[in-house]
């Protein structure tokens, strides 16, 4: 092959070269901007957690949590990454991420939702009543602050509202006013829904509570420490007159103030128990004339 030959053809072969290399660049997209690539990564996390893939989810919105900051997603984000840290089992994750929520962007249309959910990540980190109960006493709070903000509205019309447009749905199914008018009325019921739980939970947990005292005056009644038994005793029946648990304190502070021999104190628990619980006070002659007799020597 002639050296003009090589030359000529080495020349085709970097143009043609040249010409991918420039048609190349010119087809290419151009960066994306944050904004752009916020939207892309929410859309991308929003799909795992639609499908269910809450742990997946979460990573995904974990990586938007910096990137999203002062975006009209910063509070979409937040919330589908507490929801699910929730709905996956990290209620510690979940509490913390609906607090900062509401801590950042207290204007969210999520703020009841997220509310109500806080209450409920601290009722599920609730535990057994023999060990420390600060979850117990946050689920209280939280369930309280969530009735206080937004208190039960008539539930009977809510229901009513509810038959009231699926049954002129069925006549005129493709009526859009129904349509928003039966989706708004379901709405509020699910919240009302929400109330009823908050309601129904605050003496549950109150409950336990009062078990976690009572327990630990028992523990204390167990070893003969009397003294310190009354004291748990005392909260209990300070701080938990509507539990079941108020009754037994009572009769427990009588029997360990007995054991003590300090019989003017038992004879006015005793008179606080018979007053509280009249239907006891056949059953209760005995202590009273053990309480009398030691009193009077």
């Amino acid at each position: 092959m002639s050296v003009t030959r090589f030359f000529s053809r080495s020349a085709v072969i970097l143009f043609a070269m040249g010409l991918l290399m420039s048609s190349g660049c010119s087809s290419s997209k151009p960066a994306m901007t944050a904004t752009e690539r916020v939207n892309e990564g929410y859309a991308r996390a929003q799909k795992l957690y639609d499908k269910g893939n809450y742990d997946e989810a979460a990573l995904a919105f974990e990586s938007l949590l910096f990137t999203s900051r002062a975006t009209a997603l910063e509070d979409d984000v937040l919330y589908y990454l507490a929801q699910s840290y929730y709905r996956s089992g990290q209620y510690i994750l979940s509490a913390e991420m609906f607090t900062r929520l509401q801590q950042q962007i207290s204007s969210t249309p999520y703020a009841r939702t997220s509310q109500f959910l806080l209450a409920k990540s601290y009722e599920k980190l609730s535990p057994h009543f023999e060990l420390d109960q600060q979850s117990t006493n946050k689920a209280i709070e939280q369930f309280g602050l969530y009735l206080e903000l937004y208190p039960m509205t008539d539930s009977a019309k809510i229901a009513s509202d509810v038959e009231m447009y699926k049954e002129l749905l069925k006549i005129n199914p493709g009526n859009a006013d129904y349509k928003q008018k039966f989706s708004e009325a379901t709405a509020h019921y699910a919240r009302v829904d929400s109330l009823h739980y908050a309601e129904k939970a605050i003496p549950l947990l109150r409950e336990k509570l009062a078990k976690n005292t009572y327990f630990v005056a028992h523990q204390y009644v167990q070893l003969k420490k009397y003294k310190a038994a009354v004291i748990f005793y005392d909260e209990v029946i300070k701080r938990y007159a509507d539990t079941v648990y108020f009754k037994q304190a009572l009769a427990g502070k009588i029997d360990v103030l007995m054991k003590r021999k300090k019989w003017f104190d038992a004879g006015q628990a005793l008179d606080q128990y018979v007053q509280l619980f009249p239907e006891k006070q056949k059953e209760m002659k005995g202590v009273r004339e053990k309480i009398n007799k030691n009193f009077k020597n």
